[in-house]
């Protein structure tokens, strides 16, 4: 029995569907009603401890793909019970519930960005322009934090994994990546920063976390290919047979709305274009996945599939 937490996110709801296609018991704890055939369902808080060790009792693992993204939370305090405390708790509950496997989904940006001459592996610290970012130092914490763990209690296995921008479908009602794409979606004319990600199949990612259950250990770049945001709406039009105009803004005009957006903080107004969030679509991430390739099985798919089954998906959602 292997239990999910974070089931209704992209990632999770990718995961989920792996797990019961491979006939792995799944239970699921969730804030509210998930209707899934297969899997037992407990409802309840996340972040209360009871509600964890009922959950785990008899699991043989703990998938952690829960956590806080939305970037208009704007301080490092608003990130960390999901990204920083929820690991620190799930350490207790892998000792209180004797649960010896843990596989925790972080973040690529909490290794450096690397360079087009020399892409970054899982030995790169936290780097420029990420190291400002409260979202990624939260997710830093909760790394640290597993990582102390494993350190300490050697029999129990800590799987950390690192995924870039996830890309498919089962997006749930945030729809996570799906708002980067529709924002594009049969538009005449698009203006972007002039930064890019490091893009991936979500079931790519998947794969290699449900494989993580039986091989690894460690920390995991899941990664992909680099485009930038220009290239990649060009890859999605071309995929999905429109036509489109774009262009590239000034990285000055970027970074000055995000000194506004820094502003607006300070008189206490809720944006999401503060400059620690914008500094970031201007970098451009080159990682290095090799160890989660031959570690993990982590397959590579084209990012052609990704945006057809997202739209496939998406615009014949009920």
């Amino acid at each position: 029995m292997v239990l999910l937490l974070g089931a209704t996110g992209l990632l999770g709801q990718n995961v989920l569907r792996l797990l019961l296609e491979r006939g792995i018991p799944v239970r699921a704890l969730v804030r509210s009603h998930l209707v899934a055939e297969g899997v037992e369902i407990i409802q309840g808080n996340i972040l209360d401890k009871a509600c964890l060790l009922k959950a785990a009792a008899g699991c043989d693992a703990i998938i952690n793909c829960a956590g806080s993204t939305d970037m208009r939370i704007p301080s490092l305090e608003g990130f960390r019970p999901m990204n920083r405390d929820l690991p620190i708790l799930l350490t207790n509950v892998l000792l209180e519930a004797d649960v010896p496997v843990l596989i925790h989904l972080s973040t690529a940006n909490t290794v450096d960005p690397g360079t087009p001459e020399k892409y970054s592996d899982e030995s790169a610290p936290i780097g420029a322009p990420f190291d400002k970012s409260p979202y990624a130092l939260s997710k830093l914490e909760g790394e640290r934090a597993l990582t102390e763990f494993a350190s300490a209690h050697p029999e129990k296995r800590i799987v950390i994994l690192n995924p870039g921008f996830l890309l498919g479908p089962f997006g749930g009602k945030k729809l996570s990546s799906g708002t980067l794409m529709l924002a594009a979606w049969r538009k005449p004319l698009m203006i972007v920063p002039s930064g890019g990600k490091s893009f991936l199949n979500v079931k790519d990612a998947a794969t290699a976390v449900v494989n993580a259950l039986e091989k690894g250990e460690g920390r995991y770049l899941l990664t992909g290919k680099y485009l930038s945001l220009k290239d990649f709406y060009k890859l999605q039009a071309k995929v999905m047979g429109y036509r489109q105009g774009i262009i590239v803004l000034p990285d000055f005009v970027v970074k000055a709305t995000g000194f506004l957006g820094d502003i607006f903080k300070k008189l206490g107004l809720n944006v999401s274009f503060y400059s620690h969030n914008l500094n970031q679509l201007l970098a451009q991430e080159w990682y290095d996945c090799s160890r989660a390739r031959k570690e993990l099985d982590y397959p590579q798919s084209p990012l052609e599939d990704a945006v057809r089954e997202f739209f496939d998906w998406y615009l014949n959602r009920q």
